[in-house]
Order: structure tokens, then sequence, then C-alpha cells
């Protein structure tokens, strides 16, 4: 491939950021088609040559796994597009995955010099172009490397975004390893929990057949702590890395939240994501339509339950939420998109009781009005109940997508395994090694509900840290 001039600094400068092509937000809210198109080749390029390659890598120092993010960039700029794969490649296990849901305007681009003045590099927008390429031209990244086998053997836990990240890192060391999913598919929340639109299912797939490549093993439909237990692994392996997630949904905690029609936002997910259910006719897995739809939380999980809905055919899909749009956790972009998708936002709203008719199936849900007062313990200001201001928005689905935490099949099996009072695994921020000798950990386990990055970041750091164990 021929190199690409690259810019002089005033060039650089002149240049405004790029625009991701979108998909018609008509056509969208009705099927479960990608948004994000990606970016062109000439687009991804001239966009990269916005970069400073500032020898203070900022950006490097926002991203939880540590991607030569200005190096990657600069091979870009010059059209050396298989040299920007190779980077890619040697930092991160999953480069398509977090150039679509990770939320670099928060880490790697909240850092990026060009910030300062104007936008920052759309460094998330590169990875995914990048990583794409790659997945479509293999033998153009793949490097023969010759991987001596270690005689030694890890067993990991899920099948998710932290596991996912250590089998890569363990199998270039030579080292044997076996996943033991849960379910009957890989991935985990990148599968289960968020949908087609913003992560195709392709895309997962092409990732793992590449760890498969790397002869790591992976088992699906078996439940530690049900089909094996923790310590039956710690027989047949030299170390254990746990990486389960955090699959056990937060309760609302109100009157009539077992109604039917009201579903936790893992439920609402994991039938609609893995299971295909709603999505054709001919899917065996059911789910409940509704035409009144009220997700309550605003996280991304809640905006991809949201938007979801509105694909499934809700004519009114609605986020409820406690505090102001400015308090919202959930990306930008996808409460950008989810306005665009025609998704309401009823703001200042806490849920009090979900009302049904005489067959126990909701029909509406009873609300308090609220303000804001003082910033609480998480800086943000906490919602105060209007006194006597309520109002019963009608619905027919309610979806709670409060947040999830640890659930305790396996813990309960591993008495040993010393858990902080939330039932996460307590383990060391760093190494990732749990109470136990040989046992790591890491992902929404220990952090609770977390980011497909961070988890990533764990599985990274502790594989390095597996690594020099079983190398002692």
């Amino acid at each position: 491939m021929s190199k690409t001039p690259v810019m002089t600094m005033k060039e650089r400068m002149a240049v405004p950021r790029v625009k991701m092509p979108e998909l018609d937000a008509k056509v969208r809210s009705r099927n479960f088609e990608e948004v994000n198109r990606g970016l062109p080749e000439e687009l991804a390029i001239l966009e990269a040559q916005r970069c400073l390659n500032c020898k203070n890598r900022k950006c490097v120092e926002g991203c939880p796994v540590g991607v030569s993010i200005p190096e990657f960039i600069s091979a870009l700029a010059t059209g050396d597009i298989s040299g920007a794969a190779r980077i890619l490649k040697k930092d991160t296990a999953l480069p398509a995955v977090c150039g679509r849901v990770c939320p670099q305007e928060t880490q790697c681009e909240q850092l990026c010099i060009r910030g300062v003045k104007s936008n920052p590099v759309a460094i998330g927008y590169l990875e995914r172009f990048v990583a794409d390429w790659a997945l479509e031209n293999p033998e153009q990244v793949t490097e023969k490397t010759e991987i001596i086998p270690s005689g030694k053997s890890v067993a990991i836990v899920g099948a998710g975004p932290a596991g996912l990240t250590a089998a890569g890192e363990l199998a270039r060391k030579g080292h044997k390893v076996t996943m033991f999913e849960a379910l009957h598919d890989t991935g985990g929340v990148l599968r289960y929990g968020i949908p087609e639109f913003r992560l195709p299912k392709e895309i997962i797939d092409k990732e793992v057949t590449k760890l498969a490549e790397m002869g790591v093993s992976i088992e699906c439909n078996v439940v530690i702590g049900k089909t094996l237990t923790l310590n039956e692994l710690r027989q047949d392996f030299n170390a254990v890395f746990i990486a389960n997630g955090a699959g056990l949904p937060m309760m609302m905690n109100i009157p009539g939240e077992n109604l039917k029609g009201v579903l936790s936002a893992n439920e609402f997910l994991t039938r609609v994501n893995l299971m295909g259910a709603g999505q054709t006719e001919n899917v065996a897995t059911p789910i409940i339509k509704g035409n009144r739809v009220a997700v309550v939380g605003a996280g991304n999980t809640a905006m991809d339950c949201v938007r979801t809905a509105r694909r499934l055919g809700a004519d009114r899909a609605m986020i409820i939420y406690r505090r102001t749009e400015a308090e919202m956790p959930a990306r930008k972009e996808e409460i950008h998109h989810a306005k665009e998708e025609g998704v309401e936002f009823v703001l200042l709203t806490a849920p009090l009781e979900v009302i049904a008719d005489e067959n126990k199936w909701a029909t509406g849900l009873k609300c308090q009005k609220m303000q804001l007062g003082e910033p609480d313990a998480s800086g943000r200001r906490k919602p105060m109940p209007i006194e006597g201001a309520y109002e019963v928005i009608p619905v027919d689905v309610v979806i709670n997508a409060l947040g999830t935490r640890a659930n305790p099949l396996l813990t309960q099996t591993a008495p040993e395994l010393k858990l902080n009072r939330w039932g996460n695994v307590e383990a060391d921020g760093n190494t990732g090694l749990t109470s136990i000798e040989g046992v790591f950990a890491g992902g929404d386990i220990v952090r609770g509900g977390a980011t497909v990055i961070l988890a990533m970041g764990d599985g990274k750091r502790a594989a390095a840290s597996i690594h020099e164990y079983l190398s002692k």
C-alpha cells in the first residue's frame, strides 16, 4: 500500500473532527442493523492526520489496556493500515469490540491534547476502522511467531471481555488455556447485554475465532459452582482466573415488581440478544412485546433496553430517571441516538409502584416527581421528592435497568474465597490475586457492574500476574 503524505502542523490543526456515518434514524428504529456504519478509508486516514503524536502520551494514560494509541494512529496517518493493525493486535485482544462500545470520550479522548482547543482525535472510530480492516484482511496482519508451550495450564471462568482478554494474553505466552462459559455461546455481556445494532454478533464471533486459532479451548454450558466447583478447577489446572461477571440484577424494591410484564434488563436483553427473541417470527424464545414500555434507569444498559423496545415495535418507549439528563451515566452518543429514534425521556421521576389489572399484568407505573438538592457522595445532586407530586404512567412493560451485582453461584461453593460486603470477590488491584493461592479474579465479579474496557484491563493485568506466578 502506498504511503500517504503527512500534513504539516498547520494543516493538521485546520482539519475538523470526522463525523461517523450513521443509518437513518427512522429506518434503524425498526430494525437491528448496526447504527454506526464505520469510516471510509480516506476519512479514517484524514482523521488520523489530526493526531499531534505528542511526546507526553496522555491518551495512553486514559486507556485501561494501554493501547499504543499515537503509534497505531501514526501508522494509519501514512496509509500503513497493516502496520497500524499489528500495533493494535499486540496491545488488545478485542479491538473491533472496543472501537464500538468503549467510552473513549471519558478515557483516552478526554485526555487528547487536541480536545483543549477543539475536538479530540476520534480514537475510537480509528480503532474500529483498523480492527475491522484487520478482520477482513487477516493475511496482511498475521505474523508468524513461534509459541513455545510452557507446560502450564490455566482455567478461565467466563468467556466475557475479561476472560477473553486474559485468554489471548496467556495463550501468547504458551500456556494451555481452557475457558468455561455458563451460557451456550461465548462473549458474556458482549453477546447477551449489548444489542446487535451497537455490536454485531459477527464481530464477537470473529474475535473469539482468533483465540481458538491460538489454541484456546472453550467449553460452553459449564456453570462453575454447579457443573464443576472452584476446588475441582484448582486440582486440574495450575492457575485459575475468575471472570464470570455480575449477572444478578439489582431490584427496584417497589410494590408490584414481580407482576407479569415486569422484567430485569438482564432477562430482556439476554432473550433478545443471545436468543434472537422477537427479531424474527421463527425464533422459539418468547419475549413480551409492549406498545408502552418504561425502562427504569439511565445507564448504557437502560439505553440498550429502551432502544431495543423501540425496535420490537413499541410506539412509546420511555426512560424513567430520577435526575436530569446532565446526570445520566450513559454515553452521550447513546442518549443522542435514542432521542433520534423516538425515545421519550421522563426525567426527575422515580417509580413508586407497578399497577396491574385483574390478571396481574402491568398497566401503569406510579411515579414520584423529584427535584434536585445538594450533591451526594457521588458528586451528583441528590434527587428529592416533591411532596404530593405523583403521576401514573400507562405501561404494558416495565424493564428494571438499575444495575447488577455478583451472582453467588460460584462463590457460595468456595467459602475460602474472600468477598466484600456486596458479594464481589476481593482481589488485588494490581495483580488480580484473590485470597486463594493461584486463583485470580477480574472484571465485574470484582468491580460490580462496570465497563467492557475496564474488565479487559483487569484481564490483561491478571494475565501478566498469572504468567509471572506460573514462571516461578
